[in-house]
């Protein structure tokens, strides 16, 4: 799969990242999100595959969508497909985030990146639209650190497993009223926190590389991106769990339907049977081949925004595979028209 669709999944990525920088900073979420999403559709489209959305993007936030069930490929015709011969067919299941951080980019704050990760078919957790509670941690901790465990208890682990002092570690927690007892927690056990406002996948994602100082992510984000983030952290071979969240009066929000037995019935029709259940990164990203790739469309801790210059752009993505076992960040220089000057910087 890598082999075969690898490039052009880096460019499907790279596409959507340009689309939404150019209304980086104009405040415009809604229509950031929209760019990047058709321009995710467009590439994704060009590609020899027959591939299958099973998350996708806008439900919670009625942003425009890559609506979940949605085929796409060349081979989403019936007739080409018709062609290929048996065995040779390449489907695949897709997770998206055309432009995670829609805030971010919207304000021109950091963090904010189009992300995409693609498995067999079958190799994907079909996370509903919901809550998901989620601890991320660096490979050292991995197996080690549990989320059924409290933040302090976890703090030690980390402490252990990294051979720092607690207050050297640094975990991102989302800021939203939902965790002040958590970021409370954390800050009396000793360790530092790192609040941001959106995109927990570029968060969770730092805890698989040393360098960033990022130790763990904990807290509660969105359960579409936490499939998303274990699918980069298993290619990785960092921690990761997630624990789907249905009850409103946990997220202290409405975003989530209306009462807690009409969510646990939802689950239910989509043969989740036990809703408490916590998964690992390798139930959320179960397939034999699975492959993560990100650009960003503003600066964040691993990757370069989008950079214009006149005629063209520069972009810096990652592409993570568990096939060939390889991080790989790709610097590309997009030219759009007759460019005088191409820049190294």
């Amino acid at each position: 799969m890598e082999k075969t669709i690898g490039l052009e999944i880096i460019e499907v990525v790279e596409q959507a990242a340009i689309a939404s920088a150019r209304l980086m900073g104009k405040g415009e979420k809604n229509e950031a999100d929209r760019v990047a999403v058709e321009a995710m559709r467009v590439r994704m489209n060009q590609v020899e595959m027959l591939g299958r959305i099973v998350i996708g993007e806008g439900e919670r936030d009625e942003a425009p969508m890559l609506y979940i069930g949605e085929e796409v490929g060349i081979y989403r015709d019936a007739d080409k497909r018709a062609g290929v011969p048996a065995g040779k067919l390449v489907e695949i299941d897709i997770a998206v985030d055309p432009c995670e951080g829609t805030n971010l980019c919207a304000y021109g704050q950091p963090g904010s990146m189009a992300v995409l990760a693609i498995s067999e078919k079958g190799g994907l957790f079909a996370a509903p639209d919901f809550y998901m509670k989620k601890l991320a941690a660096p490979p050292a901790a991995k197996g080690k650190v549990d989320i059924n465990k409290s933040a302090t208890e976890n703090l030690k682990i980390l402490s252990e497993c990294l051979d720092r002092a607690i207050d050297e570690l640094v975990v991102v927690v989302m800021d939203r009223p939902r965790h002040k007892e958590l970021i409370q927690e954390i800050r009396q056990a000793g360790a530092r926190v790192r609040l941001i406002s959106d995109g927990d996948v570029s968060a969770a994602i730092s805890c698989g590389f040393s360098g960033t100082n990022t130790h763990a992510l904990m807290g509660i984000g969105a359960a579409p991106e936490g499939v998303i983030s274990a699918a980069a952290m298993r290619c990785l071979g960092g921690h990761f769990q997630g624990q789907l969240i249905y009850d409103p009066e946990v997220v202290k929000t409405g975003l989530i339907g209306e009462s807690r037995e009409s969510n646990i019935a939802r689950l239910q029709e989509m043969g989740i049977t036990d809703p408490d259940r916590v998964y690992d990164a390798n139930e959320l990203a179960s397939g034999q081949e699975v492959l993560f790739a990100a650009c960003g469309i503003t600066p964040g801790l691993l990757m370069e925004g989008v950079r214009f210059f006149k005629g063209g752009a520069r972009t810096q993505s990652l592409v993570i595979s568990s096939q060939s076992r390889t991080a790989r960040f790709v610097d590309t220089v997009h030219m759009f028209d007759d460019v005088k000057t191409v820049s190294l910087r």
